[in-house]
């Protein structure tokens, strides 16, 4: 089962979130729904980026990577480079 990275976007927060998730239509209506805490502030959120991976783990350590970059310039850069494509 392929798993998914994903970036929402919130315009009303003027922020970004990463995530992982096997199904990305029902994560996001969960994370607009309220059920995580972390976004619940900034709904909606709409996705702006994904990303398709064979297993979980490889989907894992990309977001964890992707967390770890703490730039919104490196997000924005890689949000772009894909809808360039």
């Amino acid at each position: 089962m392929p798993h998914y990275v994903y970036i929402l976007y919130s315009e009303i927060a003027n922020r970004y979130y990463i995530g992982s998730t096997s199904n990305p239509e029902e994560r996001i209506h969960r994370h607009n729904a309220g059920a995580t805490i972390s976004t619940k502030n900034g709904r909606p959120w709409k996705i702006v980026y994904t990303e398709i991976w064979t297993t979980k783990l490889e989907a894992l350590k990309r977001e964890v990577y992707l967390k770890r970059m703490k730039s919104r310039v490196f997000i924005e850069d890689l949000i772009r480079s894909k809808q360039e494509k």
